[in-house]
């Protein structure tokens, strides 16, 4: 073998969530899909399947996540088959400005497989995007060391929800944002977003059965503005469409953590809860006890993900 070198690629990535199941690569059993040809079907709002396989003795369908189609790509540009992870496990719906993806390739030059460092991280970029579905975007590359910790080695995340609300509803935007009919109190929403920065334990905030050993987590920062026209230029309103956009940064989230903290912030907005009641949520640390909604997934997108100090 000649001209073996290990090299890590850090990935920015950029994808609308609604078509796939989540980030997180999904092969359930093809049994729950009883005889039907699934090749290239429509399931749902999991989206497209994108073949049969066999694991563990077992037939399976792979379903279309982000992770499996990015790393799809980079093997057929690298030649190569790398194992591909994603520092943010996003549900089906969601969607990423700033996901973080991490590869290591192994060129061999004799056989024109992988991708040496020499080759450089723009033409990888191209390679991969070239290759990619228009609902997914590689951002940027950079060379990274080979045991970079993209889940664990991340110091802070941002989140934004987006809500449309008042009579107008956007229609071209309607997949990045979720719609109420009231008229939302930004001041208020505010106000009340303030409570929650710092560490606290946010069982409040989080689906309940959430499975993480501590519920405990810092808020860097939090807070909701009005967009104030900024939807037309992005696409997601229109005439008369109003946008309010929660902002949520810290250091990691729990399951539904930011989709529950928007949904309360949407009660504040309207009037049926106030500041002291979420002040009263966070010190209660009881989710039975929030009347705040899981917002549904199409207005989540996730921003950025920092690493290092």
């Amino acid at each position: 073998m000649i001209g073996v070198e290990r090299v890590g690629y850090k990935l920015v990535v950029a994808y609308d969530g609604t078509d796939f199941c989540g980030w997180q690569k999904q092969e359930p059993p093809a049994a729950e899909f009883g005889d039907e040809s699934v090749e290239g079907a429509a399931v749902g709002t999991k989206g497209e399947v994108l073949g049969r396989i066999v694991k563990d003795g077992i037939e399976r369908v792979q379903l279309r996540s982000v992770q499996h189609v990015l790393e799809r790509a980079v093997r057929d540009a690298l030649r190569e088959e790398v194992a591909l992870t994603g520092a943010s496990r996003t549900d089906s719906g969601v969607h990423a400005w700033g996901q973080t993806a991490f590869f290591v390739s192994e060129p061999q030059g004799d056989k024109g497989v992988g991708w040496p460092a020499e080759r450089g991280v723009e033409k990888l970029v191209k390679a991969v995007n070239g290759r990619l579905p228009r609902d997914v975007w590689v951002r940027s590359a950079e060379i990274v060391e080979e045991d970079f910790n993209v889940i664990g080695g991340a110091v802070s995340k941002e989140y934004t929800y987006t809500i449309a609300c008042g009579e107008a509803r956007p229609v071209f935007g309607r997949r990045y944002v979720w719609h109420t009919w009231y008229d939302l109190d930004v001041a208020k929403m505010n106000e009340a977003a303030q409570v929650l920065i710092g560490e606290h334990d946010f069982a409040g905030f989080a689906q309940i059965n959430h499975g993480r050993k501590t519920t405990v987590r810092e808020i860097f920062s939090c807070g909701v503005e009005g967009l104030d026209g900024e939807g037309d230029v992005i696409g997601l309103g229109g005439d008369g469409v109003k946008l309010v956009r929660v902002r949520v940064s810290g250091s990691g989230f729990l399951y539904n953590m930011v989709r529950i903290i928007a949904g309360t912030l949407v009660e504040v907005g309207r009037g049926k809860m106030g500041v002291d009641d979420v002040r009263a949520v966070v010190a209660e640390a009881d989710r039975l006890k929030n009347r705040g909604m899981t917002l549904p997934a199409m207005g989540l997108r996730l921003e950025w993900i920092k690493y290092g100090k």
